[in-house]
């Protein structure tokens, strides 16, 4: 049986509804009642297990994507088969790291910004939306997007415009530190008035360096710009005091020389190793999620919390092993040097999951209770003491409606594990570049060779994917004059 689908088979459907005629098959409203449960059930089994979840369609377009078939995993996420389901927002920020690996950069682009802006509409959810979500689970909501991927939209942005202009870079960088810094703020007002704040919000809180690093790499080459490039510097060094370059980094921009004469620098930015996704997990409700619940069933009814909650369905977030530890990158003479993490995503995905478990788990457990509250309502209205052929078409009913619910694992399922880069100085002139994946194992992937033609005082960046031993799709070269 698939992991997926509801604990109700058509086998099981008809020695419960068969059961049910046998104790009743004299009372004319027996056969009805039995009938009526048999097709219902029967809609519920087919209705939620002839769906593919979007863990399966994501197992599916990794597989694609891992493997270097870019034109398969492209086909799986075409807008015009997801267009009206509920994780096609989340597909097309599948699609748009395929245009972007497939070197379509500003196809790539226009995908984000079409997701960035619909997410920020989604950003606060209606009350329309959360009610539907207690009838049914967090998959019927319209999704906006975990805190960490509304950031990493700003990131993909800055990188697919780095590949194909460069001139919003600046910008989106800037878009990077702000969007958290929102978030930071509305972190300082949670901890100050927790009573007044929304019950399902737990966002980060910790500065990412990456938008100040792309906004000082890209900005470097200009002296005009350089205070700006220092100041963007302090903060890498200020938000990430454990970024290998840092120093070295601030150390440069204080001198103001971008570098030496004769010479032009290569940026090599990495998406490295499987990057996080979501499964369904079973968890039993903590004290804080059974008070977060309880507020919950305050605000939409005269729902109590009964003394004991079984475990519910909710999402986790999966970090796949490992097996990339950096990309070393050389040249005809040796070794340049190896890229270092900048952005740990995988990190940044867990440590939300579990900010927000407490959350997750308490709207699981209001669901259930609000639905048997439901069941309970319709059998007072309806009189079922009289009726015990109705009172066990209810329950039935009931237990199947529990049954149907899934942990929501949508998800942006093609992103890197960590973002990595190295920043290299050579001779003006055209080189060639060795770029090989070093494995935590010591043993050496594929490695890709790439064309750079550097410009003497000029910068180029070079952007590559290896989410295993081997580059996936084009490593891409872009160079400012």
């Amino acid at each position: 049986m698939r992991r997926d689908a509801p604990y109700l088979s058509a086998n099981m459907i008809n020695v419960i509804c068969n059961h049910f005629l046998i104790r009743c098959f004299r009372k004319r409203a027996g056969w009805r009642y039995a009938h009526a449960l048999k097709l219902f059930l029967l809609f519920v089994l087919v209705t939620v297990s002839g769906c593919a979840t979007h863990a399966d369609k994501a197992t599916a377009l990794r597989s694609s994507f891992y493997s270097g078939n870019i034109s398969a995993a492209l086909a799986q996420t075409d807008p015009a088969k997801n267009k009206k389901s509920h994780d096609a927002d989340v597909v097309s920020l599948d699609r748009a790291i395929l245009q972007l690996t497939a070197g379509n950069a500003a196809e790539a682009e226009q995908t984000l910004r079409v997701v960035r802006d619909r997410f920020d509409k989604l950003e606060q959810r209606s009350y329309a939306d959360k009610a539907k979500a207690l009838l049914t689970d967090d998959r019927q909501l319209n999704y906006a997007g975990e805190e960490y991927e509304r950031i990493l939209i700003r990131v993909m942005l800055a990188l697919s415009n780095l590949m194909h202009s460069g001139g919003d870079v600046p910008a989106y960088a800037l878009q990077i530190t702000s969007k958290q810094q929102e978030f930071l703020q509305s972190s300082k007002q949670v901890k100050e008035n927790p009573n007044q704040q929304p019950i399902d919000y737990t966002p980060l809180t910790k500065q990412l360096a990456i938008g100040s690093y792309l906004r000082a790499a890209v900005l470097e080459s200009s002296p005009l710009d350089y205070d700006d490039v220092s100041r963007c510097r302090v903060q890498v060094a200020n938000w990430q005091p454990d970024f290998r370059d840092a120093k070295i980094d601030l150390a440069r921009a204080e001198t103001g020389r971008h570098s030496s004469p004769g010479h032009g620098v290569v940026y090599v930015i990495s998406l490295v190793g499987e990057g996080p996704y979501k499964e369904e997990a079973v968890e039993a409700p903590t004290t804080v999620s059974l008070l977060i619940a309880d507020r919950i069933l305050s605000a939409i009814g005269k729902y109590e919390l009964p003394p004991t909650v079984a475990p519910v369905r909710v999402p986790r977030v999966v970090r796949p092993h490992q097996t990339l530890d950096s990309i070393e990158v050389s040249d005809g003479q040796g070794p340049l040097g190896s890229t270092t993490t900048i952005m740990h995503v995988s990190n940044l995905a867990i440590e939300q999951n579990r900010l927000e478990k407490d959350q997750i788990i308490a709207r699981a457990v209001a669901r259930r209770i609000a639905k048997k509250g439901a069941v309970y309502a319709v059998k007072d209205g309806l009189n079922v003491e009289k009726s015990p052929e109705l009172d066990l078409l209810l329950t039935v009913a009931g237990v199947a409606w529990e049954a149907t619910e899934r942990a929501d694992t949508r998800c942006w399922s093609l992103l890197p594990d960590r973002i990595q880069v190295l920043r290299i100085e050579l001779p003006a002139g055209s080189q060639v570049l060795k770029l090989t994946p070093k494995k935590l194992s010591g043993i050496n992937g594929v490695p890709v060779a790439v064309d750079v033609n550097v410009e003497n005082g000029r910068t180029s960046f070079v952007l590559g994917s290896f989410p295993t031993d081997r580059a996936v799709g084009e490593v891409q070269v872009k160079t400012y004059h």
